[in-house]
């Protein structure tokens, strides 16, 4: 080509690339005129090459995307954590959980062992109890279902608690197990949000549960309840209410047509924590002007080494255990609590 004609084709070259390339470059057509005044062959395609190239963005610093921090377990209050009513403290279902306290008392003292528990049913000779035997306690509960009726805030729960009242010490009578209980139950528990005095509502339970020694004919005591259970808390105090009605059994199979009269129709537990060591009260009554039955139950948890605590149990009434149902007693204990429950 003769060097005379390339400043009028590299220019021809120019407007043919803007016109293809339109506003993809913004590249002004003077800057292309710039490029086809340069002589060099070599320097004028390097001018047009960097006229051509993509514009590379300016690099942006990398976004810090705040992440909120899991939910501390400790900081869900208690009822929280054991009915799991905050998405926090949700765990999913058919995992074992405690259920009422779970404690092992290797020494208990009864101002007044039963000794004739079935004198009113047969003539009974006296049984020879000590006064200082072993009480253990095992309870647990499963969330069946999570969701029931296709709604979140409600659960479907099953439990189950056994207590033991071991004559541990008394070899006279080759140290038997002199009662043992056996309850299941299973509840619904629906998660409410409202206040009431200063407190707030955080669940009701509607359950049902079954109570016996398993035991049969005239040694067999046992009763079927359906009761609502009303749980409000209040900084570190959480109080559940629960009024119950007896399922009614036929006179000929009933163990115990009077238990209402001294097990009443419902109980108050009542839980402050404090740190690691909680406090709790039970209360108990038959609701009547004359003959006023109840009982009253005070527990007292406390760290000893890592995960295991000390347990102080007290009682005062009638039916701390359902061979008892009708018996009044006072008792003390103390020993360790292996799982916290409600």
């Amino acid at each position: 080509m003769n060097p005379k004609h390339l400043p009028l084709a590299g220019a021809a070259l120019a407007l043919l690339c803007v016109g293809l390339l339109g506003n993809a470059h913004a590249a002004a057509i003077a800057d292309w005129e710039g490029c086809s005044t340069i002589p060099a062959d070599a320097e004028r395609l390097a001018c047009y090459d960097r006229l051509l190239r993509p514009a590379q963005p300016e690099p942006v610093p990398p976004t810090v995307v705040a992440q909120a921090a899991p939910p501390d377990p400790d900081l869900l209050s208690a009822l929280s954590r054991h009915w799991e009513l905050d998405d926090e403290a949700k765990q999913g279902a058919f995992l074992f959980r405690p259920h009422r306290p779970n404690y092992f008392l290797p020494v208990k003292y009864s101002n007044a062992p039963n000794n004739t528990p079935f004198k009113d049913t047969f003539t009974q000779p006296d049984l020879g109890l000590d006064p200082i035997e072993t009480e253990l306690q095992l309870s647990f509960k499963i969330k069946a279902m999570e969701g029931v009726f296709g709604h979140d805030n409600v659960d479907l729960w099953l439990g189950y608690t056994i207590t033991s009242f071991w004559q541990a010490y008394n070899n006279t009578i080759s140290s038997p197990f002199r009662e043992t209980n056996y309850e299941p139950e299973a509840m619904l528990v629906f998660r409410t949000h409202y206040d009431l005095a200063g407190f707030r509502g955080r669940f009701i339970n509607l359950g049902m549960a079954h109570q016996s020694n398993g035991r049969g004919e005239t040694l067999s005591r046992s009763w079927n309840r359906v009761y609502a259970q009303f749980g409000f808390e209040r900084d570190n105090l959480a109080v559940m209410i629960r009024p119950w009605v007896r399922i009614p059994e036929k006179n000929r199979s009933d163990d115990n047509p009077d238990i209402e009269d001294y097990m009443g129709h419902g109980d108050v537990l009542a839980v402050y924590r404090n740190g690691r060591n909680a406090y709790s009260l039970l209360l108990r009554n038959n609701f009547k002007t004359s003959d006023n039955r109840g009982a009253l139950k005070l527990n007292w948890s406390f760290p000893l080494h890592g995960r295991l605590k000390g347990y102080v149990q007290y009682f005062n009434g009638y039916g701390e255990s359902l061979v008892d149902y009708n018996y009044r007693q006072q008792s003390f204990g103390f020993g360790v609590s292996l799982a916290e429950g409600m």
